[in-house]
């Protein structure tokens, strides 16, 4: 009888040449490379509007915002991510190529798939960058954005749903509503 071969877990060096190759986007976490998969279209509405609305707001400052292409490093997790959306105002930000690692605000869009995960293990990579200011999520399902905002030594959590009141995301000075993000999807 044959077993398995255990597979090689790779450097970060080798994930990136693989990654650079790949048709498909990839995460790595600690040497273990996992599959991004396609969103639906409520995702990528979501996502779509919220970026629309973050990148109008940050325009002509030193801040940029990204969609889900650009990879985040998390040194302290040794993972490379796919946020839905990031914004980074850091200088050492501007001249990176292939991955960001100063985010102000990162924008993770739920799935049925990675709603554990991004509220878990994820947020709990995100924490571990000392510039990040916020963490929002949100839930196309229900309709609720839930925000995260660092404070000193722990993390606040504000919350809205549809029809409710706007977030003010004070990593970027701009108030966004649930209506706002979710302006696109149909009722």
């Amino acid at each position: 009888m044959g077993y398995a071969q255990e597979a090689s877990a790779l450097n970060r060096q080798a994930y990136l040449e693989w990654e650079a190759e790949q048709p498909d986007k990839h995460e790595y976490i600690a040497g273990e490379v996992f599959a991004m998969v396609g969103v639906r279209r409520a995702h990528a509405l979501a996502s779509g509007a919220i970026y629309a609305k973050l990148r109008e707001h940050v325009k002509g400052s030193r801040c940029n915002a990204f969609m889900s292409d650009m990879k985040l490093f998390v040194a302290a997790a040794d993972a490379y991510f796919y946020p839905d959306v990031m914004v980074t105002c850091d200088e050492r930000d501007r001249r990176a190529e292939l991955a960001i690692e100063h985010p102000k605000l990162i924008v993770e869009v739920l799935s049925n798939s990675t709603a554990a995960y991004d509220r878990g293990a994820k947020f709990a990579a995100y924490r571990k960058l000392a510039d990040l200011q916020e963490y929002l999520i949100v839930d196309v399902d229900q309709r609720r954005l839930e925000l995260y905002r660092r404070e000193a030594d722990h993390w606040l959590m504000f919350d809205s749903e549809a029809g409710g009141p706007a977030l003010q995301l004070e990593s970027i000075e701009l108030a966004l509503s649930p209506d706002e993000a979710f302006e696109d999807l149909d009722d």
